[in-house]
């Protein structure tokens, strides 16, 4: 087990242990319980919105109540109390004197590794004793060189700490080797004493230069430390000190994966990469995982097992993480030449009398739950979407609890780094899946499809090249596609807005890039998602929008209509406008549609519906995240049956759609874009994720029920 988590966690493998066999509670009763989000807490609140914060690596009081994590940018450790694990509140910060990089706890005791180094040739660091009630330091510990990961010893005995000694990255393009070496420092708690570990001549990779990187102790005192530059692992029998396996992590071969950068998501390539272990977490006392993540040489996307007795591999991911990535839409494509999802983590616990492994994806931002009965047969059970690069997992299993700690933080595009917690229950969001390989992300709008009661339609925009239309059912199964063409080859849109034609095809809302450098369109596909016309906004109109344009399209009669985002140039503020194309005559007409005001940043339109013959539905608006967001709204308003100019429509409130965004308690999304009313009566929506391009990538599903 990784012990970036609470002493508790371990106590459960000696559980495991002593029972001789893993339970099958979950097996008995042929299911294992749903886990969902029970809360998201962003580091800033310890401090001020306006603050850099974030959280990395967590730990949870021997009380289970309160959340510790290292912020690195504050040079502090965080607070969270998670009293009430839905509602947790901060707790405050304390500064340790340099840059924590790792947090665990020995009874009421928080122990902090803190780098203090004043370059790479010259690292080092303490690890800082702190008593968790009075927060006031206990003790300073010389580490020696630059930690990394720091463990407890379930039995309280030994404290165990990775001391990197990090490389340069900006040195000979971050090889190794680069003095100096790292080493595993072990401390006796009843001295205090550091003793060091030697770890070098044992990997064939840089054998002079050992960067260990996490460490996990078992109940036998062994601690079980990742040399993730070196590809290797390494056992130490903590009481003397002696290396006790030294195991090549070795390679892997995958096939049917991305390796291309290239906004599309192909899995036809085929990668042969070292394992490079980042985490690591006992599963018993004799059988660990690995989390690899790969760095400059490696990352074979996935996790392992290993047998310690034997050094070898007695169960591998292979490509199925990165596939369940796909699955759920959380795949990073501009990642695929480099180390794809890179798993990051990985943490070992017993809840509910059911073993779990929890694996962190860094680019993926998500962690996936294994049911590790059978630890030669993992059985994945959930993916979890988190906030930005999830670092640390930590479990409670005192309280059937996940923390999970994600450090990515850039306020400029609502992005925080924080707290997630997870439990059992029922979650109160569905995230569309789909199957049989099917990529997907960034789902920019939602159609229903006539004639079919279960049926939907949605399109992929300008993240992913060429546009597909995709089909799924209204669980949010998405399970058919089709590739757009013009002249026989694939082509390229930025859709925005999509209507499954009763007479057959489609039309497609596309939107420009403004001045002129490429159009909004109006286009119509036939059934075979072919181009038959483009049609072009009327000069006036197009010439005065700006790169926030066409995001909506409904059909009505001989009339397409069309949705601007927001207000074009010489229309009043806070307004957005609405065409109608005459498909006999050729000819356009506009409304004016009246935007709320947000209070940060903008408001637009992201969707266009035709409810009946005189009314449609929209989706308003703004472009902010997480505790900024305040307008996600459906309105409805009646088109005037005649007139003349642009003149300004009066909307209805018909549902606010924050309340449901913010009831799965995570990172509210910014961009509400499909809305459709499929035959079965009922209202869905979609959120879309930017393809994880400088977003959390989750997408959330909502059935409004019978709405419009």
């Amino acid at each position: 087990m990784s012990l970036r988590r609470s002493t508790s966690a371990v106590v459960s493998v000696v559980v495991l242990a002593a029972a001789g066999a893993v339970p099958t509670a979950a097996a008995a009763h042929g299911r294992t319980p749903e886990f969902r989000r029970l809360a998201t807490f962003p580091a800033y609140l310890n401090s001020s919105i306006g603050d850099t914060a974030a959280a990395e690596i967590s730990t949870v009081t021997e009380d289970g109540r309160t959340v510790v994590y290292t912020d690195s940018p504050g040079r502090r450790l965080g607070f969270v109390d998670i009293t009430n694990p839905t509602a947790p509140k901060p707790s405050g910060t304390l500064a340790v004197g340099g840059e924590p990089t790792s947090v665990a706890h020995l009874g009421r005791l928080l122990l902090a590794g803190v780098n203090t180094s004043a370059s790479f040739t010259s690292p080092s660091g303490k690890l800082v004793v702190i008593d968790a009630a009075s927060r006031a330091t206990v003790r300073e510990i010389d580490l020696g060189g630059q930690p990394d990961s720091v463990a407890v010893a379930p039995s309280g005995r030994y404290i165990a700490v990775a001391i990197e000694n990090e490389r340069d990255e900006d040195v000979d393009d971050g090889a190794i080797p680069q003095g100096p070496a790292g080493y595993l420092a072990v401390i006796d708690t009843r001295t205090w004493i550091v003793k060091k570990v030697d770890l070098s001549e044992l990997s064939t990779v840089a054998p002079t230069d050992p960067e260990p990187e996490y460490v996990s102790i078992n109940s036998r005192d062994e601690a079980v430390v990742s040399l993730q530059e070196n590809n290797h692992v390494v056992v130490v029998d903590l009481p003397t000190r002696k290396i006790k396996k030294s195991i090549d992590a070795g390679s892997v071969t995958l096939t049917k994966v991305d390796t291309l950068d290239d906004d599309e998501i192909e899995l036809t390539g085929t990668i042969t990469a070292k394992r490079e272990p980042d985490g690591v977490a006992w599963i018993s006392d004799d059988l660990f995982a690995t989390a690899n993540e790969g760095d400059y040489e490696g990352g074979s996307r996935g996790w392992s097992i290993f047998d310690k007795k034997t050094g070898k591999v007695v169960w591998d991911a292979g490509n199925t993480l990165e596939r369940l990535a796909v699955a759920h839409g959380q795949y990073p494509d501009k990642r695929s030449d480099a180390k794809g999802i890179e798993v990051e983590n990985v943490a070992f616990a017993v809840l509910n009398r059911v073993p779990y492994v929890f694996v962190n994806s860094e680019r993926g931002n998500f962690t996936a739950v294994y049911d590790v009965s059978n630890p030669r047969r993992p059985r994945f059970t959930r993916l979890l979407p988190t906030t930005n690069a999830p670092e640390g997992v930590v479990v409670v299993p005192s309280r059937n609890l996940i923390v999970v700690s994600s450090e990515e933080e850039d306020p400029s595009i609502g992005i925080r780094g924080g707290i997630q917690l997870f439990g059992f229950g029922k979650p109160r969001a569905e995230h569309p899946v789909s199957v049989n390989d099917i990529p997907w992300g960034a789902l920019s709008a939602l159609a229903a499809v006539p004639g079919r009661r279960d049926r939907l339609a949605t399109v992929t925009d300008s993240v992913y090249s060429p546009t597909r239309i995709l089909g799924l059912t209204t669980s949010g199964v998405i399970d058919s596609q089709i590739t757009v063409t013009k002249d026989g080859k694939p082509v390229g849109y930025d859709a925005e807005g999509l209507v499954v034609r009763k007479a057959g095809g489609y039309w497609l809302a596309v939107e420009g890039t403004g001045a002129g450098k490429k159009p909004d369109l109006l286009v119509r596909l036939n059934k075979r998602a072919e181009v038959e016309e483009e049609i072009a906004l009327p000069s006036e109109v197009a010439s005065a929008i700006t790169s926030n344009g066409l995001e909506g399209v409904a059909e009505n009669g001989t009339g397409v209509w069309v949705a601007v985002q927001r207000a074009i140039k010489g229309d009043p503020v806070n307004t957005a406008r609405i065409g109608r194309y005459d498909t006999v005559s050729k000819t356009w007409s506009w409304l004016l549609y009246p935007l709320d005001t947000a209070p940060t940043g903008w408001t637009g339109l992201s969707e266009l519906v035709a409810v009946d013959a005189d009314t449609f539905a929209v989706i308003e608006r703004d472009n902010q995240r997480g505790t900024l967001a305040a307008i996600k709204k459906v309105y409805i308003f009646d088109a005037p049956k005649s007139g003349t100019g642009t003149p300004i429509v009066r909307k209805k409130l018909v549902k606010d759609l924050l309340p449901l965004l913010t009831a799965d308690r995570g990172w509210t999304q910014d961009k509400v874009e499909g809305l459709a009313v499929a035959g079965d009566g009922r209202t869905y929506a979609v959120t879309d994720n930017d393809g994880i391009d400088d977003a959390t990538g989750e997408t959330v599903f909502l059935d409004l029920g019978r709405l419009l």
